[in-house]
């Protein structure tokens, strides 16, 4: 429960899918240390890109708790309904810049079953836009922890 603690005080609440997780510690503890280097942490992306990308890729992959989650977790870190409700409508519905935009659009693109044609010049058009290798990188992990645990949540029918 200790460990637990962080995410307890950011979002108020452990959901169904901590208890799923306690059944392995390895499992555990893994997600854990995503959860809290790469969404409560702060880092290189906002809270609203972070939130953006948890949105949009959960709901791609069709986890309706995922999405209830982090509805509340971005209501909890500053974002208005109206901008979570924006979010949901997808990348093109939001206003927000077009760098943003070029993020979104790519995690989702890299959230697919085939990321593994994703170009080196998208990349680079991502960081003429001005982002980082970091914060690219760190979109992309972010992603790919969302499909981890939008899987882990749909197989086990969490939320149902």
């Amino acid at each position: 429960q200790d460990k637990a603690r962080p995410i307890l005080e950011k979002t108020g609440k452990l959901g169904d899918i901590f208890k799923l997780l306690a059944i392995d510690e390895k499992v555990y503890f893994a997600t854990d240390g995503m959860i809290q280097k790469y969404l409560l942490d702060e880092t290189t992306l906002s809270y609203e890109i972070k939130e953006a990308i948890a949105l949009l890729i959960s709901k791609e992959n069709g986890c309706k708790m995922c999405v209830d989650v982090h509805k509340s977790i971005a209501k909890m870190l500053g974002l208005s309904e109206e901008k979570i409700e924006e979010i949901l409508a997808g990348v093109e519905s939001m206003n927000n810049s077009d760098k943003d935009k070029a993020l979104l659009n790519f995690c989702i693109k890299a959230s697919g079953k085939e990321s593994y044609k994703i170009l080196k010049e998208e990349i680079d058009a991502l960081k003429e836009m001005g982002w980082s290798d970091i914060q690219v990188i760190e979109a992309v992990a972010i992603t790919g922890y969302f499909n981890y645990i939008n899987t882990l949540s749909n197989v086990f029918g969490l939320g149902e």
